[in-house]
């Protein structure tokens, strides 16, 4: 399965407004959970079994939890069982179609 999810505090910790002391925290917890992940500027996909997966997802709303009194969590998934490799499958079939696209 992959798991996209944005995790944030909804209460910044300075007057500019930033959370990115917090979210870095977020992500240190995908990095350290060992498995497959992409993240960008809105959210961080991770890839594997459905526990695996909403175990990072917890740990990094916990983690963010430490540094702000309420938080924010978006959470889209894609359950498809007996698929892996997914986080790069699904864009290589989609450039794929892309240049049959470009061919017609």
């Amino acid at each position: 399965m992959l798991i996209a999810f944005s995790v944030a505090p909804t209460v910044a910790a300075d007057d500019t407004g930033s959370v990115s002391a917090a979210v870095a925290r977020a992500i240190a917890v995908v990095r350290e959970s060992g498995l497959p992940h992409r993240t960008d500027a809105m959210f961080t996909t991770v890839e594997g079994e459905w526990d695996e997966c909403m175990a990072v997802v917890k740990r990094c709303c916990d983690v963010i939890a430490e540094a702000s009194p309420r938080v924010g969590l978006v959470l889209k998934a894609d359950i498809r069982p007996g698929f892996s490799g997914e986080l790069d499958g699904k864009l290589e079939r989609l450039e794929a179609a892309l240049e049959r696209q470009s061919g017609d």
